[in-house]
């Protein structure tokens, strides 16, 4: 039995629920009602906190949802929670696990947090677990070849990075590294971009901001934003868009007082302008989630995915460039 098409999400409490947020806390804004989270649909084989790397002693696990039947191999979507950095859960995979109803396995990953680790160690994860997933492909009957990303928040941030990143030799640590971590499509949801113009280009009267030193920006990449400019365009995907950067849709409120819908617009236009597949929607009246995000948008995302992860013209995933 399939999940309901009918989704939504609003995550802005999660955003701000990690312990060491309390300063940040005070700015945050009334969440919008969302609709029920999908269900994982009847018959999922799921595999909960499989270890897919080590950081230090610190075990990164997964969480792995299969259909309880599948016609040959199956594409994969890569669930990346938000939570500004700081926080959330693999085990909130989201709206992601109705794609299990629609033929997909569905990875969500934990990855270390700001208080853990300051960047690269986030991406360096969510690409660890990619690898991990290509490595164990024939165990799962997982498709290596047609791997998409989806997050929210911090969560499309990191997705992001996905998308544009895959060359990037640093970004790849650990086990593995004979595996591509890059992936074929990326859904990003609101997520930040250059931490730098966040504040400049914020809603009239948000109260939140993100140049001060205990801003989730600045705790990521261990300073102030500001005095760090080096360090956020590292850790800034427009920074490594290029021809080869996967195909994204981009979904962001118009009303967001946490992550400015300008954000998502740059984006947008240096995918556009180096000529990636890219399209933006903006949605109407919402902030950071909310119901406006179902559920026509729903179908927007599934058709994105089933283009690009189930379609025999689909781009294989490259070799990790040296």
């Amino acid at each position: 039995m399939q999940a309901s098409a009918t989704w939504s999400w609003a995550p802005v409490g999660v955003a701000l629920i990690a312990a060491g947020a309390a300063a940040w806390a005070p700015a945050q804004q009334p969440a919008q009602k969302a609709a029920p989270k999908a269900r994982v649909p009847e018959g999922t084989k799921t595999l909960r906190d499989v270890e897919y790397a080590k950081a230090g002693n610190k075990s990164l696990k997964l969480d792995l949802y299969l259909p309880p039947k599948a016609d040959g191999p199956l594409p994969v979507i890569v669930w990346v929670h938000g939570g500004a950095w700081l926080g959330g859960s693999k085990n909130d995979a989201g709206p992601s696990p109705r794609f299990v109803g629609r033929g997909y396995a569905v990875a969500s990953v934990m990855y270390r947090f700001s208080g853990e680790a300051t960047f690269p160690a986030q991406i360096q994860d969510c690409k660890a677990a990619v690898r991990w997933l290509r490595a164990n492909a024939k165990t799962h009957g997982l498709d290596p070849d047609h791997i998409g990303a989806w997050g929210a928040s911090s969560g499309g941030h990191l997705v992001a990075l996905l998308g544009t990143a895959g060359a990037v030799p640093e970004f790849d640590t650990g086990d593995h590294r004979n595996f591509s971590s890059r992936v074929q499509a990326v859904c990003d949801w609101f997520g930040p971009t250059d931490f730098l113009q966040m504040d400049a280009n914020a809603l009239p009267g948000a109260a939140l901001k993100h140049d001060p030193a205990n801003s989730p920006e600045s705790r990521l990449i261990g300073g102030p934003i500001q005095e760090n400019k080096e360090k956020v365009a590292r850790a800034n995907p427009i920074t490594y868009v290029g021809k080869d950067s996967a195909p994204f849709l981009i979904m962001h409120g118009d009303r967001d007082p946490l992550v400015p819908i300008h954000q998502s617009r740059l984006l947008h236009d240096a995918l556009a302008k180096a000529g990636v597949e890219v399209r933006m929607v903006p949605i109407e009246g919402n902030g950071h989630g909310g119901p406006g995000f179902s559920p026509d948008m729903a179908q927007l995302v599934d058709a994105f995915f089933d283009r690009h992860l189930k379609s025999a013209k689909s781009p294989p995933a490259l070799p990790r460039q040296q």
